[in-house]
């Protein structure tokens, strides 16, 4: 029988199952324009397959980390999630958002980065404090490892025109 603590593990587990079906959505939006956006803001562009190698390779973490959160819902699984969330949905979900108030016009993926990955990462972090499975300390430092390459990353296009990786 399950305790009311590993229900309460569980429970914080399931919101993670929706973050393929967001990312996807977000790639969607993005896959259209994003590579000419890109490469108008950044001298050393990049490529379609490059961009597609890119996006495949984050489904499949985004894959790989709901799998370990749901397979194993503990402390440590969680933190690894919020920690790529934080890289993939909220300093992401930032760069498009940012992308576009700077630029003045709409950088593809502003609109999921707005409607989904933001809203979708406060709800997930919402529910970890609610059921306070995790502390804020640990979950603002897991937020902070996550998302500080994918700023970095964003604020060098935004406002260097180069690229982190």
């Amino acid at each position: 029988m399950e305790s009311q603590h590993e229900d309460k593990y569980k429970t914080a587990a399931k919101p993670f199952l929706l973050a393929p079906l967001i990312f996807v959505c977000h790639v969607i939006e993005e896959a259209p324009g994003f590579v000419a956006w890109f490469n108008a803001h950044v001298e050393r562009g990049i490529t379609t397959d490059l961009f597609m190698s890119v996006n495949i390779a984050g489904g499949l973490i985004t894959l790989l980390v709901v799998g370990m959160v749901w397979s194993m819902p503990s402390p440590p699984s969680l933190l690894i999630g919020v920690a790529w969330l934080s890289f993939l949905m909220f300093a992401n979900g930032l760069f498009h958002i940012v992308a576009t108030l700077v630029d003045g016009a709409y950088c593809p993926g502003a609109v999921t980065a707005a409607l989904l990955y933001l809203p979708y990462f406060g709800w997930v972090i919402a529910i970890l404090v609610r059921h306070r499975l995790l502390g804020w300390q640990s979950i603002l430092l897991a937020m902070i490892i996550g998302a500080i390459p994918m700023l970095i990353h964003g604020y060098r296009i935004v406002f260097l025109g180069s690229r982190l990786f």
